[in-house]
Parts: structure tokens; C-alpha cells; sequence
């Protein structure tokens, strides 16, 4: 029998007080055991939300269809006492600010044991033993158990968060955009780190990052959001080398490179629609150089590009893209 996805997010709907428009529209996502997937898209795509949805961590208000589901149990129709415990073993998230998640009056070695320890999951000395040994492996001496988070750098606190990460052990990780607030040298070094541990720990991993050079660097697959629908999902190899949505075309042009041409980046003309408005048809087309009388009239399915396995395109004229290459 084949075990069951880390994460597997069939038909998501997630709507909103005072809003028209669901913030999530039909959302499928899965991320398989030891797999690498990222999630990205422009600020306000949806996301975090989509990957919170793992933890149920939602507004208040909102109101769900589909499923969640985290090594087989969906998590949206679980009860309290099911969530806390999935919190504490099953799935873990890496939050963007480790300063806003860590309580800056508790030393290191508390934030790391605390839950272990209050959940009777270890005891304290066999907690504080697997926190000493997380620290090693993403490169922080076992001094900073009594230091208070003040006392490290921003690179170093992100390196605990990790390590708080995985203390339980989890079958699946959640990083919301881990690096945003760390410099280029301090990024790369948290995705090598991320890339090993995933290796040796073996757990799924959902990467959300607006960063689609990190998301080449470090994905096995890719899924592309758009104000709350997936418009693409491939390979991250071949979404890289051959988009075949505009919006994904639109993000990959406008990625700074080394080799780009002189001159001011190309931007997405526009915005993404308000939630407040109904909308028809195609999300993207208000915004999108392809459009034509049936994106106004009819919203594309995701279709899978001919020749190309795994690789899907919600667009109806993914065809017109051809074979266009962006090496991130």
C-alpha cells in the first residue's frame, strides 16, 4: 500500500467575512514524503493562507471546503484536541520573522523544550538532549541553550527556528518565506541547510517564497499561484525552462539576473482583482497579453502540456506560449 502524502490539499475553498470572491478557489497541492515542493506567487496570492491551512491556523470567520490532509487525517475536520496534537508531532512551520516568534524573555533552551516537555511527548533531560543535538545540526553550539534570543544574530535565530522545527520529529514542514528578512549570504546558507536536513530527517517539505530563485534552487516540484487558484504545477526543472502560463512567463522576466539586459526590469501591469468585485473568467486576464474574448467569458481548467509529464497550465492559450527558455 502506498503511504499517504505529508500534505495533500484536495478542492480547497477558504472564504472570508466581507468578501465577494473566495481567497481560495479549488486548490489542489500535494507534497509526497522527503519532497521539496514550492508555492509561489505575488504578495496576497494566498499563499500562506494555503499552507497555514496545514495547521489550521485560519481567520476567524472562515469558511472551508475540501480537504487538508496531513499524513492521511484531514486536518478541517479534526477536533481541538486532534490539532494540538498534530502541532506538536506531525507538522511544524518555519515562520518568516524569527524575532516575532520567539519570545525574546525565554532563553533558547526553553523556547526549544517547552512544548516537548508541557505535551509529556520527553522528559526535560531527553528533550534538552535532541535539542542539543538539532542545534549541531544546523550549525549552533549547544552554548546558546542559555542565551536569550537578543543575544543572537538574525541568521542564527533562523537556524533555531528550524531546529524548533523539528523537534517533534514531523512528517511535514511548513517554511513561510524563511529567508525574506536575511541577507543574500545568510539566505543561501539557510536553503543549503534546509536542503540537508530535509535529506536526512526525510520529511516533506512546502517552501512559500516570492523568491523564484530560491524556488529553482531548492524545489523538486513547483506550484504557481494567482489571487487564490493554481494557474501552474510542474516540475520545478521544466516550469523554469518552458512556462507555459503568462503570469508565471510575467514573474520569470521580471526575476533579476546577472545576465539580464541593461535597463529598468519588466513589471506586471495592474493588480490582482479586488476581493470585494465578482469576477468572470480568467483572474489573469485583466493583466495578461494573451487575452481574448473567451478569457473574459470562461475561467480555464488546469490542463496538462502535451510532452511534458506532470506539467499543468490553467490558461487557454498555454499552447501560444511555445518553448521559451528562463534559466533562474
Amino acid at each position: 500500500m502506498t503511504p499517504p502524502y505529508a500534505l495533500d490539499i484536495q478542492g480547497l475553498r477558504i472564504t472570508l467575512p466581507g468578501t465577494t470572491r473566495r481567497v481560495l478557489d479549488g486548490v489542489d497541492l500535494t507534497v509526497a514524503a522527503g519532497e521539496t515542493v514550492a508555492l509561489v506567487g505575488e504578495s496576497g496570492s494566498g499563499k500562506t493562507l494555503t499552507s497555514r491551512s496545514a495547521l489550521s491556523l485560519l481567520p476567524p470567520g472562515a469558511l472551508t471546503e475540501g480537504t487538508v490532509a496531513v499524513a492521511g487525517d484531514d486536518v478541517l475536520t479534526m477536533s481541538a484536541a486532534r490539532v494540538r496534537a498534530l502541532r506538536t508531532g506531525t507538522v511544524a512551520m518555519i515562520f518568516q520573522d524569527p524575532r516575532a516568534a520567539i519570545n525574546p524573555l525565554r532563553r533558547i533552551g526553553d523556547f526549544l523544550t517547552e512544548s516537548s516537555v508541557l505535551t509529556r511527548t520527553m522528559s526535560r533531560p531527553a528533550a534538552t538532549a535532541r535539542a542539543t543535538e538539532l542545534l549541531g545540526a544546523v550549525g549552533v553550539d549547544d552554548s546558546a541553550l542559555g542565551k536569550y534570543p537578543g543575544q543572537l544574530s538574525g541568521g542564527m535565530l533562523q537556524r533555531v527556528m528550524i531546529a524548533a522545527s523539528l523537534m517533534g520529529d514531523p512528517a511535514l514542514l511548513l517554511a513561510d518565506e524563511p529567508t525574506t528578512a536575511l541577507d543574500v549570504t545568510t539566505q543561501a546558507e539557510v536553503v543549503a541547510l534546509l536542503r540537508r536536513l530535509q535529506q536526512r530527517f526525510g520529511t516533506g517539505l512546502l517552501f512559500v517564497t516570492h523568491d523564484l530563485g530560491l524556488a529553482a534552487a531548492l524545489s523538486d516540484r513547483v506550484y504557481v499561484m494567482y489571487a487564490g487558484r493554481i494557474v501552474e504545477s510542474s516540475p520545478a526543472h521544466d516550469l523554469f525552462a518552458h512556462p507555459r502560463h503568462p503570469y508565471t512567463t510575467a514573474l520569470l522576466a521580471s526575476t533579476p539576473r546577472l545576465d539580464a539586459p541593461a535597463g529598468r526590469l519588466p513589471a506586471i501591469e495592474g493588480q490582482p482583482p479586488d476581493l470585494r468585485a465578482e469576477v468572470s473568467g480568467c483572474l489573469f486576464a485583466p493583466r495578461c497579453p494573451l487575452a481574448t474574448e473567451v478569457c473574459d467569458q470562461r475561467e480555464p481548467e488546469p490542463r496538462p502540456v502535451p510532452d511534458r509529464p506532470g506539467h499543468q497550465a490553467a490558461c487557454h492559450h498555454s499552447d501560444r506560449l511555445g518553448r521559451r527558455a528562463a534559466d533562474v
